[in-house]
This record gives structure tokens, C-alpha cells and sequence, in this order.
């Protein structure tokens, strides 16, 4: 699988050298997802809606503890 150069963190990844992260790269048909301490291991390949869903889910209104518990069933 080619690389792609546009790999993004998160802007909560932290002090430091913020490689306690994922890292995204959008592309037009699929997000990529990688460990930032890892990054030559598996990426994972997922259609734009399931990541947006996935995103939706993470917003502040499901972000207390209760919530995402709930959410991770």
C-alpha cells in the first residue's frame, strides 16, 4: 500500500513528542488510520462515513466516561 505524506495527528495528542497517537490521512475514498508509535505497521483503511460516524460518536456530547462506556458496549 503506497504511503501517503499527509499523515495528521490530533491537536490533543499532548505534550511532548505527541507520539501517543493515531495519526489520520483522508483520502477521496477511504481514511487511513495508524499508530504514531508504530507507523510502519498495519494501517487501517475505513469508507469516509464509517469515520465520520466514528467521529460523531466521539463529540462532546458522548465524551464522558459514562457515555463512552456505553458506547463501547
Amino acid at each position: 500500500m503506497h504511503t501517503p505524506d499527509n499523515w495528521r495527528k490530533s491537536s490533543y495528542s499532548g505534550g511532548g513528542d505527541g507520539n501517543n497517537c493515531v495519526e489520520v490521512a483522508p483520502r477521496p475514498d477511504h481514511v487511513l488510520i495508524r499508530d504514531s508509535k508504530v507507523p510502519s505497521r498495519t494501517v487501517l483503511t475505513f469508507p469516509p462515513a464509517t469515520f465520520t460516524t466514528f467521529l460523531d460518536a466521539l463529540k462532546p456530547a458522548h465524551s464522558t466516561v459514562t457515555d463512552f462506556a456505553r458506547l463501547r458496549g
